[in-house]
């Protein structure tokens, strides 16, 4: 099982970005996916998740309308399309492979490398 996300990078305040999460070693019916952040000096944070159906999906209420979660099974990815984004959207951003739907890293089984995210103001 691997997860790989890029799309990363340096934006400008209220600008957009979609990251992506290429999985491997199972199908996305078999795991909810979800995307967590971790901004330096503070605590790792869930953002969305979408659950093995595709049929549900969760954001943390900061993200509400701003950050949409989605996936393309034919190519095995999750996207996080985010809009609006402020400063403190920095950080890094991970993705995760879990049995359930939920917004809790210790949910989570399988992790990617994560990719950084700047928002300047």
């Amino acid at each position: 099982v691997q997860l790989q996300a890029s799309g990363g990078g340096l934006v400008q305040a209220g600008g957009s970005l979609r990251l992506s999460c290429a999985v491997s070693g199972f199908t996305l019916d078999i795991y909810a996916i979800g995307w967590f952040r971790q901004a330096p000096g503070k605590e790792r944070e869930g953002v969305s998740c979408i659950s093995s159906s595709g049929l549900s999906t969760h954001s943390a209420d900061s993200m509400k309308g701003r950050f949409t979660i989605s996936r393309d099974n034919a190519k095995n990815t999750v996207y996080l399309q985010m809009n609006s984004l402020k400063p403190e959207d920095t950080a890094v951003y991970y993705c995760a492979a879990g049995p359930y739907l939920s917004l809790v890293g210790h949910d989570y089984d399988y992790w990617g490398q994560g990719t950084l995210v700047t928002v300047s103001s």
